[in-house]
């Protein structure tokens, strides 16, 4: 008998086929089974994040599996937000430390559960927020994934961002489950958007952290709007509620019968920003970024629909797919009490002109106004890929220099918090001299310039594009403001630094620097400190400023 050989070519093709079809399978993976942590790269500043991962034994990757997200409180991490989910508190006298080494033995669910470290203890705004998105899209771009069985937990800090983050985008979540939960400013006022999925809230009576009027308070108001909430109260229970809440894995029995809803007969959405601006099968098109816009559609029948509005001036409906629509039939149509003509369609925009709805076509938001990514308010330039940069245009002294580098090193240092969490929050933004910042940084980053158009030099670059500049005399003032530049945001912080003076009440785990932004809005002159401001408040529209100035600042007209 012959043997015929085969070349190493065409082995090298056939492995490359092995390999192509492995690829093909779209979900290819070889990870273990049980409780690990994973990384996702960041482009916030070019870091690894961390994320806690659980893995059901038997993993098949040609089945869609369920996926809960669970969101640590403050102090603590993933690894111990994956235990916590699986109802696996510390061992008697072990502390959080010892207890983050080691992922006991738990019982196997079914589900694939993911927790992130989201930059330690900041919240669930900012960064933390986007790491939790940008983690989502790691989880299913490796794993099989069910989009209408994601579901989102937390406790205490995470239970507020579980209530953030689950409100703000609420057609992505099935359900949600808060735990003794901790919002931050402002969530009430998106109550109205917990009414298209069940919410399950747990409380410990005795929670001196947190107390338990804030679970009592949001049950309330949200069966007061017909939502499906149900709500455990601990007697005796302190903050440590999740040990009861999570225990024997229970939080995946509750979930396992629920599934999103994409076309719910009504939709009820508010919202402040264009950043969140769609729910379902509804989108705000045109609002007034900072003040409370609202919707509320009801289908009563086939081709029948009732919208009631405040605060917007268009929106769209995304009727593809809903049950309710005949497409190409008329639809009967009243906005806010009046009818309006218009005809079903896979989508159709309204458009209010002088107090009158009409159909019109979706609004282009082209030119300098405000849009998604172009907004404010001035914390949401912190909130994606920035950059700080201090001046060096009026060639300083050496010791002039080095302040000029420490202020922006404040600005910067994340970390700087002494408190409780000292060091807890893990973002590492670069700090570059004005003469040193590449094509590359204003492409790709939000930039922070510290200075004036006397002493920073992009500053005087962008000097006829920059609204306003404060006077270089002016030492008793502070000047900061966010404008839209280079399809980036830039914050101009003149004279005295934002946070200079005590600072207002903001957010307790964060440095000076940082827990003085939320709260603010595009602009603010001060004298001395925030707490004694000149002129402060929103640019309109077109990012124009109607205030009137006061003498420490001033326009370009050259």
């Amino acid at each position: 008998m012959k043997r015929k050989l085969i070349s190493i070519a065409t082995v090298q093709q056939i492995f490359a086929l092995l390999l192509l079809c492995d690829y093909a399978t779209g979900y290819a993976q070889t990870l273990s089974s049980g409780p690990q942590v994973l990384t996702f790269h960041s482009d916030i500043d070019d870091t690894e994040q961390p994320y806690g991962l659980y893995l059901p034994k038997n993993y098949d990757a040609k089945k869609k599996y369920p996926l809960v997200i669970m969101l640590h409180g403050a102090g603590s991490n993933h690894r111990l937000a994956l235990r916590r989910v699986f109802g696996k508190s510390n061992a008697p006298g072990e502390t959080d430390v010892e207890a983050s080494r080691y992922f006991p033995e738990w019982k196997d669910v079914d589900y694939v559960v993911a927790s992130p470290y989201a930059r330690g203890t900041m919240g669930y705004q900012g960064v933390a927020e986007k790491d939790v998105y940008d983690m989502l899209a790691d989880v299913k771009k490796r794993f099989s994934i069910d989009p209408d069985r994601t579901y989102l937990t937390g406790l205490s800090m995470g239970g507020g961002g579980t209530l953030w983050i689950g409100l703000t985008r609420p057609d992505i979540w099935a359900a949600l489950v808060p735990v003794c939960p901790a919002p931050p400013k402002g969530t009430d006022q998106l109550t109205a958007n917990a009414t298209n999925f069940p919410m399950h809230f747990f409380h410990g009576d005795a929670d001196k952290a947190v107390p338990v009027a804030v679970s009592r308070d949001w049950v309330k108001n949200i069966k007061a709007l017909g939502g499906q909430v149900e709500y455990k109260e601990y007697p005796g229970v302190g903050h440590n509620s999740w040990e009861n809440a999570y225990a024997d894995e229970a939080v995946f029995t509750w979930f396992s019968p629920i599934k999103r809803n994409l076309y719910p007969d009504r939709v009820r959405f508010n919202t402040t920003a264009y950043k969140y601006n769609r729910a379902y099968w509804i989108r705000i098109d045109k609002l007034t970024p900072g003040t409370l816009a609202t919707m509320d559609a009801t289908f009563t029948d086939a081709n029948k629909l009732t919208v009631a509005t405040t605060g917007l001036d268009a929106f769209t409906l995304i009727l593809k797919n809903h049950p309710k629509v005949r497409s190409g039939q008329a639809l009967q149509l009243t906005i806010n009490g009046k009818a309006v003509k218009a005809q079903a369609a896979d989508s159709l925009t309204l458009i209010q002109t002088n107090g009158k709805w009409a159909v019109g076509t979706p609004t282009a938001h082209t030119g300098n106004v405000k849009k998604a990514g172009a907004e404010g308010p001035l914390s949401e330039a912190f909130a994606s890929r920035h950059i700080y940069v201090y001046g060096t245009r009026d060639n300083p002294s050496q010791e002039e220099l080095k302040t000029r580098m420490d202020l922006a090193y404040q600005a910067a240092n994340w970390s700087e918090y002494r408190g409780a969490f000292a060091g807890r929050i893990g973002v590492f933004p670069r700090i570059v001299a004005d003469k040193d910042v590449r094509p590359s940084d204003i492409k790709d980053s939000n930039l922070v310039l510290f200075g004036t158009r006397e002493t920073n030099l992009l500053i005087e670059q962008y000097r006829k594009e920059l609204p306003l500049h404060l006077n270089a005399s002016a030492k008793e003032y502070g000047l900061v403001y966010i404008y839209p530049l280079n399809g980036n945001y830039v914050v101009v912080s003149s004279g005295l630094p934002w946070w200079a003076g005590q600072p207002p009440s903001g957010f307790s785990f964060m440095p000076i620097a940082l827990a003085t932004l939320p709260g603010q809005k595009d602009y603010v002159l001060f004298k001395e400190s925030l707490k004694t401001p000149v002129s402060e408040g929103l640019f309109d529209a077109t990012w124009s400023i109607a205030a009137p100035l006061s003498e420490p600042v001033y326009r370009v007209k050259e």
